[in-house]
């Protein structure tokens, strides 16, 4: 698939379970100090790569990281706040009952699922949760349907699933590409790149 016009990809600032490596999925935890600051710094990297950033649409997912990311964004570039679209579809990757452990703690405890996931991390469905495949498909739609220049505050899962479904990587590797807090990923038909 191809993505109309420019998406410019924000992963959520930085929450203290990031920093501990813990797996958020859809627990709504919220940005620490660094996550706030990253908030802002990505402004000015919209600012200088985008002048015309007004005129963009705006969307966020739903998740209380991602829209307080959008929020300190916007008020950042000195547009209203909350005058953004919230898309259901742009949660996180689900890691159903993993959630709130470390990948250490998981390795430990459950190692024979670890090393399936291990073997095939686009496929895998952790218990209770939902693979890269299975977001991927959740969120086709949602980029079907994106305006020609979009900014959207997402989740690192959202953006592997984005770098697959463009054929920027492919999908055995999408779930292992590091994505960054702090800067945008800029889609554009097939391709993408970290500003």
């Amino acid at each position: 698939m191809s993505i109309p016009g420019r998406l410019f990809l924000v992963r959520h600032g930085e929450t203290d379970w990031n920093r501990e490596g813990r797996l958020q999925g859809s627990q709504d935890i919220p940005l620490n100090a660094l996550g706030r600051m990253q908030a802002a710094e990505v402004a000015d990297r919209l600012r200088a790569l985008k002048p015309e950033f007004a005129t963009s649409a705006y969307v966020a997912s739903p998740m209380h990281r991602a829209r307080e990311t959008m929020t300190i964004l916007r008020n950042e570039l000195a547009l209203p706040p909350d005058d953004y679209r919230i898309d259901e579809q742009l949660k996180e990757l689900t890691f159903g009952d993993w959630e709130g452990f470390t990948w250490r703690e998981i390795r430990k405890s459950e190692r024979e699922l670890a090393q399936a996931r291990e073997r095939d991390k686009w496929g895998f469905v952790p218990p209770g949760g939902e693979s890269y495949r299975m977001l991927a498909e959740r969120i086709r739609p949602s980029l079907e349907a994106m305006a020609p220049d979009t900014v959207m505050v997402s989740h690192g899962g959202v953006a592997r699933a984005v770098l697959a479904l463009i054929g920027a990587v492919d999908p055995a590797e999408a779930a292992k590409v590091e994505i960054w807090q702090g800067k945008i990923l800029v889609v554009e038909g097939d391709k993408a790149s970290w500003k």
